[in-house]
Parts: C-alpha cells; sequence; structure tokens
C-alpha cells in the first residue's frame, strides 16, 4: 500500500495559519510592531533581511492560496503574488531601482490587504481573531498609504514639505500616513504636489468609510444565525405540528 508523503512542516504551518483565525491575531501583533514599536528603535532605510523577506513572501504565497476557494482568485492573484516575489527577491542579486521596489511593496500590501479582508470576512461566526484581523487590515491600508507617499517623494522631491526625509524609505512616512488616515491632519507635513493631494484625499475618506463599513459588515454577520435562529423559531410556531 502506497503512503501518500505528509506535507513540509512549513507548508503545513503556513496552511494552518491562515485556516485558523488566530492567525489574524498574530498577524495584527506582528503589525503593531511593524508601525509601533520598530520606528522609535531602528532607524528609517534600514532592518531589511533576506530571511525576513523570505518569511514575508511565504506568508503571502500561502495567504493568497488560502483566499482562492475559487480557482478563479488564485489565477489572478498568485501570478501578481510571484512577480512581486521575484522583483524583491532578485534584487538582493541584481540591483534595481527604487521605483521599482517600492512599486512591488505596494502591489504586495494591496495583496495582503486582499487576503485579511478575505479571511476576516469569510462566512462563519465572529470571533475575536476575525475582529483583530480588521484591526489588521486597517494597519495595512496606513501602511500602504505610506509607500504610496514615499514613491511620489521618490518621483518628485519637492511634492511635500515639513519634516520627512524622502530618502528615508517608506518607514519615514508611517507617522504622515496614519495621521492622514486617522483624519487628525497636524499640519506639520503638507502634501504640495497634485498627486500627493489625491493621494492624502483619498486616505482619509479610506479611513473614514473604512471604520463604517467594517463595523455594519462585522455586526450584520454576527447578527446573521441570530436572525435564522429567529426565523426558525417562527416557524416552529406558526406550525406546531
Amino acid at each position: 500500500m502506497r503512503v501518500k508523503p505528509t506535507r513540509r512542516p512549513v507548508r503545513a504551518a503556513l496552511a494552518r495559519f491562515w485556516a485558523d483565525d488566530h492567525g489574524l491575531s498574530v498577524f495584527s501583533a506582528l503589525l503593531f510592531v511593524v508601525v509601533f514599536v520598530v520606528p522609535p528603535i531602528v532607524p528609517p532605510g534600514s532592518g531589511r533581511s533576506l530571511g525576513g523577506d523570505v518569511a514575508y513572501f511565504l506568508l503571502l504565497l500561502s495567504g493568497v492560496h488560502a483566499l482562492g476557494e475559487r480557482r478563479i482568485t488564485r489565477m489572478v492573484l498568485m501570478p501578481v503574488a510571484l512577480v512581486t516575489l521575484a522583483v524583491d527577491l532578485g534584487s538582493w542579486f541584481v540591483p534595481v531601482g527604487e521605483p521599482w521596489a517600492l512599486g512591488m511593496g505596494l502591489i504586495s500590501l494591496v495583496l495582503f490587504l486582499a487576503v485579511i479582508l478575505g479571511r476576516t470576512f469569510r462566512d462563519g461566526p465572529v470571533t475575536t481573531g476575525r475582529l483583530h484581523g480588521g484591526v489588521a487590515a486597517y494597519l495595512l491600508l496606513g501602511i500602504l498609504w505610506a509607500y504610496a507617499y514615499a514613491l511620489v517623494a521618490l518621483l518628485h522631491p519637492a511634492a511635500f514639505s515639513g519634516s520627512v526625509n524622502a530618502g528615508d524609505g517608506p518607514r519615514a512616512w508611517f507617522y504622515f500616513s496614519f495621521v492622514t488616515l486617522t483624519t487628525m491632519g497636524y499640519g506639520d507635513v503638507l502634501p504640495l504636489h497634485p498627486v500627493a493631494r489625491s493621494l492624502a484625499i483619498l486616505e482619509s475618506v479610506t479611513g473614514s468609510l473604512y471604520l463604517a463599513i467594517l463595523i455594519a459588515r462585522l455586526v450584520g454577520q454576527a447578527m446573521t444565525p441570530v436572525a435564522r435562529a429567529g426565523e426558525r423559531s417562527e416557524e416552529r410556531t406558526a406550525d406546531p405540528s
């Protein structure tokens, strides 16, 4: 009798990570560290490692695979993820332009956002892990726009005024991105270029709409089982036989 080979430990661990809602909690905690703990400790523009990039893309590829219950989803998203992986890992051996690196990073974050939202709002009860997934998606929005601002500042050095060094990379834009996302707007960093202003407006609108839509979706998802139970109870009452 032929015994089927077991899956490799790494692949099995990644599959379990996305299959369980606890993975969303872990991912949310990792993003919290990246956004709030790392910037004050690690200087901007540093901290990248080959091992970190490999782990990042293994998590991304497994997440895209888990998201694609439908084959068409994997056929669309997986090639994009593989291209971003090839460009990122290739940059360790063949230098690529900074705009390309930022662009690929931006695309990978969009894919991660799709993965997190897909796992958060899939069918099933609303758990603590799914609430953490909603938080993770919100943090990803802030990081995503930080990459967009870094790209605009790189292509147009005079696109912003204020105490941000455009050469420090995306992490230097976390502050401006999150105060814009939360509509705090201290005014110490100002967008001057039309593209920069459009991005800032879009981010502030997205931040407000996201919270409203997130709460409405999670409340609706939580109330669906209750509503169904009520309908079944009414049916039993109407038909006592």
